[in-house]
């Protein structure tokens, strides 16, 4: 079995981690973004991996070599020369997808979170017997997405709504589809999107099916929405395996602290937090809905809130960090700094305090 997952382009909305790494690879949960997703695709069978992308590709590749061993699947790129929307990316990718078997493959949104239910799509792609099935997902605010209708109890998709002023449902596309090879023959090599212009078709085809989600749902593409769905996944952790959290007196509800992370006395960290491989937290820290990368250095007592710090950063003693601040890789912040969601580029030393919100270049 095969799957694609759409890597797309610059990561512009989770800069400036992304000035440093392809977005796919910035971690989350102390993991590529795009290891959850192989990783879930793997247990469910799946064999073969292209990533469609247009930018860094051999980035990518190298790093995710070793996975590739470490994994046993196959991982290749298809490589955009120009942004080719969500659908075009399959007809560019139509020679790798297709093997004469007639099974059906995984195409995936890189930038979504989610318990990934991959093996009961499989079961209910069967069960149905049409050309294409999607996921949706249950939101509170539907007037700000595409909204799919849906037979509630066939799961048989009537149409789709953009943006809809009157309620019309309260499921959306979740950018996790499984599809027949025939669907490749809808799609041109052309700039085009799989919501917009492929599935509508199948749908008034009535061969478009939907399964809703069970569990959390996140796209964690933008910094708000990537501490969001750090909350999502830990809780969804402690349900599943709850031994991965860290325990102790000084651990406050869900939190991931790596092996290799030192943490000092009289630290307080949590709730919704992940400490990365190599960090060092001194004593009387105290972390809170936050994103500790790879060999970062807090000071003592300094405290860290609703903030992403970037690879080998460091924050000084008494720092206070908060209001979606992030840093950039290699970002020093001084003794007593406050960062009142300053968003930081990479190499970057801060000597004085950020009050409101701003890029410093």
């Amino acid at each position: 079995m095969k799957a694609l997952i759409l890597v797309g382009g610059f990561g512009t909305r989770l800069r400036p981690l992304t000035l440093s790494a392809p977005k796919p690879l910035v971690e989350f949960a102390n993991k590529p973004m795009i290891l959850h997703q192989i990783e879930a695709l793997k247990a469910v069978g799946v064999t073969e991996v292209v990533l469609a992308i247009s930018y860094q590709p051999e980035v990518m590749l190298n790093f995710l070599k070793e996975f590739e061993k470490k994994l046993e699947i196959k991982i290749t790129c298809s490589q955009e020369t120009e942004p080719l929307g969500t659908a075009g990316p399959l007809a560019l990718a139509r020679d790798k997808l297709i093997d004469g078997s007639g099974e059906a493959f995984f195409v995936l949104n890189s930038d979504v979170i989610s318990e990934y239910p991959l093996k009961d799509m499989i079961e209910f792609h069967k069960s149905h017997g049409g050309e294409a099935s999607i996921i949706v997902t249950k939101v509170d605010e539907p007037s700000k997405y595409g909204v799919v209708v849906m037979d509630e109890t066939t799961g048989k998709v009537q149409n789709f709504v953009e943006k809809p002023k009157i309620f019309v449902g309260n499921k959306i596309n979740a950018g996790i589809y499984l599809l027949n090879p025939s669907v490749l023959d809808r799609i041109e090599l052309k700039p085009t999107s799989i919501e917009k212009e492929v599935f509508p078709k199948i749908a008034a085809e009535k061969k478009l099916y939907a399964m809703v989600l069970p569990g959390f749902w996140m796209d964690i593409g933008q910094p708000k929405d990537y501490i969001t769905g750090l909350r999502l996944y830990l809780d969804s952790l402690r349900k599943k395996s709850s031994s991965k959290l860290a325990t102790g007196s000084n651990i406050i509800g869900n939190v991931l602290v790596d092996e290799t992370a030192l943490i000092g006395d009289e630290c307080l960290i949590g709730p919704d937090v992940a400490v990365g491989p190599g960090c060092v937290i001194e004593s009387g820290v105290r972390l809170s809905h936050c994103t500790v990368m790879r060999g970062v250095r807090i000071k003592k007592h300094a405290c860290i809130s609703y903030s992403i710090l970037g690879w080998h950063s460091s924050v000084g003693r008494w720092a206070r960090i908060e209001n979606m601040t992030i840093l950039g890789e290699d970002v020093h912040v001084g003794d007593e700094v406050y960062s009142n969601g300053g968003v930081i580029l990479p190499h970057k030393e801060i000597k004085s305090s950020i009050l409101k919100p701003e890029i410093v270049m």
